[in-house]
């Protein structure tokens, strides 16, 4: 895929996608990248964003590979100046790591809770606020793309701290949003619905996931593709003036619950 040209392109700015190794941080590094981007490729594992960087240097673009657990403060800081050094200011950050803990509510142990809503919530403020607060002292403001869910807007069961997470998440980028606006930093959200990953496959092939796909209005699951018109607008200058807003993708199966 070539890079992109015209109202989306990315060419000359540096990214950080967080949560890269795998599924939807990985299809967002890639497409970034495609799009002409520097990309600084951070998760905990770091065997997975090396291959990832190799690839994207195949088709002579540029990545590097970050360490990071966004839980840990010291690591975020860490994390952002090596992006930064070695890619430049970085302009757009897709905040994606994330985890998920199904179980009923009443087995859901206090450790349980933590690793989720410290992974999901206080991991996306640390990497949002360490980013803005170099956006803003260098002058150049961005956007940063927080990656929630649907299920932060309506209900889901036995996934009460994604849930807790992720509609935090949401409220946090309208927080953002509102107080970051003076120095041009964008803060907007992604809100996928159930779209089809390695993590995910199996489930959704089975019996319980096609009574999930049959309550959805367009009748299939998502697929990472389906995110990138929405990624790349919300990051790309085309939306310099949208800040504050979700944008929900999910074959319009929130609408109907």
């Amino acid at each position: 895929m070539s890079a992109t040209a015209g109202p989306f392109s990315l060419e000359g700015k540096a990214a950080l996608v967080t949560g890269a190794s795998s599924g939807l941080g990985r299809h967002a590094a890639l497409l970034l990248s495609a799009a002409g981007a520097k990309v600084g490729l951070a998760a905990r594992r770091l065997e997975p964003l090396v291959e990832l960087e190799r690839q994207i240097e195949a088709k002579d673009g540029r990545a590097i590979p970050l360490r990071l657990d966004v839980t840990d403060p010291a690591s975020v800081a860490d994390c952002v100046s090596t992006a930064e050094t070695e890619l430049g200011p970085i302009s757009i950050l897709i905040n994606n790591a994330g985890v998920a803990e199904t179980k009923p509510a009443f087995e859901v142990s206090e450790e349980d809770w933590d690793r989720v809503v410290d992974t999901n919530l206080k991991g996306a403020w640390l990497v949002a606020q360490e980013v803005a607060q170099h956006m803003a002292n260098l002058g150049h403001g961005g956007s940063i793309v927080n990656m929630a869910s649907v299920l932060g807007l309506v209900a889901g069961q036995q996934v009460p701290a994604y849930v807790a997470s992720k509609g935090g998440l949401i409220a946090l980028t309208k927080a953002l949003a509102a107080e970051w606006a003076r120095h041009d930093i964008r803060v907007n959200a992604l809100a996928p619905g159930y779209i089809e990953t390695d993590i995910n496959r199996d489930f959704l092939a089975s019996e319980a996931g096609e009574r999930l796909r049959k309550r959805i209005p367009l009748r299939r699951f998502g697929r990472p593709e389906d995110l990138d018109g929405a990624l790349l607008l919300l990051a790309s200058d085309s939306a310099r003036y949208i800040s504050g807003t979700v944008i929900v993708v999910d074959g319009a199966q929130s609408v109907t619950l």
